[in-house]
This record gives structure tokens, sequence and C-alpha cells, in this order.
């Protein structure tokens, strides 16, 4: 399963029915929480204590992660990998989507797909995996007095895969089948054309979904090269969520996983090539049957190896323009100019995307540009946004980190995925962080990644609509080409 298709799948922060849910989770625990009286000097802060989170690392290298949640008798196994779209060139795009399809399959102990899920059932396991931009993952959910089995069954499917070549071939299917669903969407193809755009030198990098001829022409030793570079642990992490003690899980862990074999650096054979800056603004219309106009505005964002703290800012602007309150969707929603508005951000340790989304009537889209490259033009000015809307963000996105930590599960795919895109010390001091962004933090995020910055601008729009108004790439250029050329 693709947990982030070319641009979309896992947005930012800053999605609006996010900030909206957590609204209501607020005035759950008291509306004192966010009243203006509130913010007189500091605001009342989400705390959180991590104890509950253990950690070590096996002589091996692989990363363990043991979180006690022992409420319920469920466990959560979960490893993630080092691996998706980042680690693909053109010729191998798509091939750890198809691998992560092909773990599920037969391996050294157990001798077919279908033993293989004759043996979930007989542990009572729900499982499932994704393939992101920087990380793979797979996860077993059980009851607790399963956890040595599951741990076992895991332990046998990441390191003795069989890559059987008829279930390669059938696997092959499913995943086209996926490509063709995602084909038949017409706001992929915004997605896709945002991508190949903004990533312009790598866009395989960025392209978890994969090529079509790659995955149809995929063999086992191609999976089995993939294998010896990534599978190893000390480019893994095993995390167990649920119930389960820290001295229980790491003893587990030693014991089941401390013969996997390390392996050398993966990235020292194949480094990942750094995504070069846009140098102008570009403008691309992709047509599709559809009832509305989507235009979508993508700059390249901060990342987590060279500029952490501009992450942070970024997600809170995100939320402060998210509220309902805030005059950038009093001014383009509200007065019903257009349908939706948002600007989200991705947190990456390669580069993370910025995005501006606008839903509009067909026959606006000429107003609606106007508009926006107004509302942009003010980002930088210093009334822009109140104090307590930053404030506010903030607890919005801290209680949505809480929020999470009530599932153990869940719990356990967010703080891989922190691993995989930043690390777990990033995760572990994130809302600490959030508090200590401030108005100037705000103000350097958006003066060194969108003000006046080269943007790549895609409107998905029908075919009909586009004739009608004129609406071809110099017509979008114009309007929507802004940055320095």
């Amino acid at each position: 399963m693709v947990d982030r298709q070319r641009g979309h799948g896992k947005r930012g922060r800053a999605a609006r029915w996010l900030a909206a849910t957590f609204v209501a989770t607020l005035v759950g625990l008291g509306a004192e929480t966010v009243s203006s009286a509130a913010w007189a000097d500091e605001p009342d802060r989400v705390e959180v204590a991590y104890d509950f989170v253990h950690r070590t690392t096996l002589p091996n290298g692989l990363e363990v992660v043991v979180i006690e949640a022992p409420s319920v008798p469920i466990v959560t196994i979960e490893i993630a990998v080092h691996n998706g779209a980042f680690t693909e060139p053109p010729e191998l795009n798509g091939l750890s989507h198809l691998y992560e399809h092909m773990f599920f399959k037969a391996n050294a102990e157990i001798p077919s797909q279908e033993a293989y899920l004759a043996r979930q059932r007989e542990l009572g396991m729900s499982f499932n995996g994704t393939t992101g931009d920087e990380r793979v993952n797979y996860f077993f959910t059980l009851q607790s007095s399963q956890l040595r089995a599951g741990m076992e069954f895991m332990a046998a499917a990441i390191q003795t895969p069989l890559f059987d070549p008829d279930e390669l071939v059938r696997e092959r299917e499913v995943v086209l089948g996926e490509y063709d669903r995602n084909e038949a969407t017409p706001t992929y193809h915004l997605f896709d054309r945002m991508a190949d755009l903004l990533w312009y030198a790598y866009p395989s990098r960025k392209d978890s979904l994969g090529e079509r001829d790659v995955i149809s022409t995929a063999t086992p030793e191609q999976m089995h090269a993939m294998q010896a570079r990534y599978y190893i642990p000390n480019n893994s992490v095993l995390v167990l969520s649920g119930d389960v003690t820290d001295e229980e899980g790491f003893a587990l862990a030693a014991s089941i996983f401390g013969g996997w074999e390390r392996g050398a650096d993966p990235f020292v054979d194949a480094p990942i090539p750094e995504h070069p800056p846009l140098t102008g603004d570009v403008a691309s219309v992709v047509t599709q049957p559809l009832n509305m106009s989507v235009l979508q505005l993508g700059w390249h964002g901060p990342d987590t190896r060279n500029d952490v703290s501009a992450t942070y800012a970024a997600d809170v602007f995100s939320f402060v323009l998210a509220q309902e309150g805030s005059g950038f969707r009093q001014r383009l929603v509200e007065t019903g100019l257009l349908l939706d508005v948002d600007l989200s951000y991705s947190t990456q340790r390669y580069v993370g995307p910025i995005t501006l989304t606008a839903v509009m009537v067909p026959g606006r889209e000429e107003a609606a540009i106007a508009a926006i490259e107004e509302e942009l033009a003010r980002f930088g000015d210093p009334d822009y946004f109140t104090d307590e809307q930053v404030r506010t963000a903030q607890t919005l996105l801290a209680v949505s980190d809480v929020y999470g930590q009530q599932s153990a599960e869940s719990l356990a795919h967010t703080l891989t995925y922190w691993w995989a895109s930043a690390s777990i010390d990033y995760y572990l001091g994130y809302i600490e962080s959030l508090y200590a962004v401030r108005r100037e933090d705000i103000s350097r995020y958006v003066s060194t990644y969108i003000a006046g910055r080269p943007r790549v601008a895609v409107l998905l729009t029908s075919p009909e609509n586009a004739q009608e108004q004129g609406i071809d790439d110099a017509w979008l250029l114009a309007r929507a080409g802004r940055g320095e050329q």
C-alpha cells in the first residue's frame, strides 16, 4: 500500500479538517485551554512525559523501541526500513512498493503465501505495510500472549524472503492494478504533474507508486538485491507498542533479531542525490473530466537535515492559516471565491514540499489566482496574524500529537515515520519545539521558502473549461508565475 503518492498521500500537519477535529477536542478538555484569557503571558501548555517510550540498539545496529501501553492485552510489532522512493533511480522506480507486497509471501519458514496467510489467521493478527517517499514499514497487531510468535513470524519475513517467481508474477499484477486505480482518479494527474515539475531533476525519488514498465518487468534478482542493500538491521527500527514491558521487549528483540546480520551502509554505495532548487517559475495545465478546478502552488521547503527549526515554524504557520478565523480563510473562502484552500508542509529528510491547494468553481480561476497572489504578498506583513493565533496553532498541534497516542498501533506508525524522516528525538521533542516557535521564526520561514521564491503552478480543470476560458500553460504562467526569474 502506498502511503504517499506523488505529492499526495500523507499531508503536512495543516489539514483543515484536522484542525477542526482538535478544536472539538480542546472544547472537550475545557474551553479555558484556548480562551483569550489564557494567553495573557504564556499559554497553558500541553505537557507530555515520554517515560513510556524506551529505546536501545542491538550490537547488529537494529534500533529497538518499546512503547508501554498495557491498557488492553494487545501489541503491535512494527519494522520500518530506510527505503522507498528516495532510494530509487528511474530504472528502479516502483520496486520498493513491489517489495512491500512481496513481504507477505513465502520465506524460509513459511513455504507459500497460502501458508503465510494461514499462520496469520492462526495467530489472530491484523497486518499491513506501506511504502512512502522515505520509509517502508510493516506491522502486525495481535494478542500480547502471542508476542514471541508474532516477532518470530516477523523475523522470518524480513530476513528470509524467497521471492518465488510465480508469486512475483501474480503480485506484479496486483501492484499494476493499484497503479491503474490511481490513474483513473483525476486528481492523481494533478499530483503527478506537480511532482514531475517540483522535483524536476529526480522525480522518481518522490514517486512511491513507481513506473509501470519497471513494475511489470521486475525480477526476483532485483528483489534480492534490494533486500541485501536495504533490509539490514543497521538500516531498520523495530517497534513494540502495547501490552509489553521494556525488559520483555528488549530481551525478545535480542533473542529473535540478534542474529540478523549487519550489512554495509547502503547510502555509501548508493548516495541520495540532492534535489536542485527551482531556477524559475513553471506552470502547467492538466485537463481531466471533473466539475471543479483545482490550483496547486508548490515550493521547496525545509528539511530535517539542514533547517530543522524551520520545520516547526512551517507546521505552526500552516495551522495559523487553517484556523477558521484567519484572514487567509476569511478572504479566500468565506467570501465565496474559493470552495476551500489549504497551505500544507510535509516534513521530510530530503526537502519537504510546501503546497498551497485551492479548489474553485470553474470560471473563477483568474479572480481566484489574483486573490491568492494578494494573500501571498501579505504573508510577510507584521499584522498578518496575531500572537493568539500562533498560540492556538501551537496548542492544536500539540493536542494532535497527544490524541494520536491514544492508539498503541497508530503511535508505532507515527514513531517510525519520524524515525525515517527526521529522528526519534525529533518526535519526542516535537511539542517542546512547537512552543518555542515565535513570530520571527515564522517570518524567516516565509521569507526563506515562500515569499518571492520560485514556484510550480499546476491547474487541474476540465477540457471544456480550459477551452472556454482560454486556459493553457502560458495563461497560467502569466497569472501564477510570480517568483523571481
